[in-house]
């Protein structure tokens, strides 16, 4: 499903645990690490899409989580031209999101990257707010950093953090924590 200006809408998902960090997995056989995301279909609504795709990617369901907010409105990112399928009608040429903020409330043994036929993901980590928006590919950086602040107040407020404001992207970092789950790269 693609609309008229070319997007494909999507759903993203930002996971936060106790301590305000955040859910952060690896792509199956690549180097690239983001949050889970997927496409809507054209007969669910956005909630519906974010469970499917939270179960799909991370084995969790609806009871090992709380929704608490949600982005406002499409946040759209375009598609490099290289990765833009040039030949397929109608062309998509990126995509626009409704980004969900969800706390885990079950415990983390219930992450389970390999509960569906074709995994997204084989290694998660928790990492510091911040860090996703200055390690994730370069052209979703934009709508990750705007997610990002739009959630930052709620999540200071509920996990009683401080997380400041979005780092300059060439500022010294925190590196994340060690991998877990699935299997480990060669």
């Amino acid at each position: 499903m693609i609309d008229v200006d070319g997007y494909r809408p999507n759903v993203g998902i930002v996971l936060l645990n106790a301590d305000g960090q955040l859910f952060w997995a690896r792509r199956i056989n690549r180097d690239g690490w983001q949050f889970p995301q997927g496409g809507m279909r054209s007969d669910e609504t956005p909630l519906e899409a974010m469970y499917r795709e939270l179960e799909e990617e991370t084995g969790l369901t609806a009871h090992h989580v709380e929704v608490i907010t949600a982005t406002h409105g499409w946040l759209r990112y375009r598609l490099p031209n290289r990765y833009v399928r040039h030949h397929q009608r109608p062309t998509c040429i990126g995509q626009k999101q409704v980004w969900f903020l969800l706390k885990l409330v079950g415990g983390e043994d219930a992450l389970k990257l390999d509960a569906c036929d074709k995994p997204e993901f084989d290694l998660w980590r928790w990492v510091d707010f911040w860090y996703p928006a200055a390690h994730v590919v370069n052209f979703k950086r934009q709508v990750y950093e705007r997610a990002l602040r739009h959630f930052a107040p709620l999540v200071e407020n509920l996990c009683s953090v401080e997380l400041g404001t979005l780092p300059p992207r060439n500022a010294a970092e925190t590196p994340p924590t060690a991998p877990h789950g699935g299997r480990e790269a060669a």
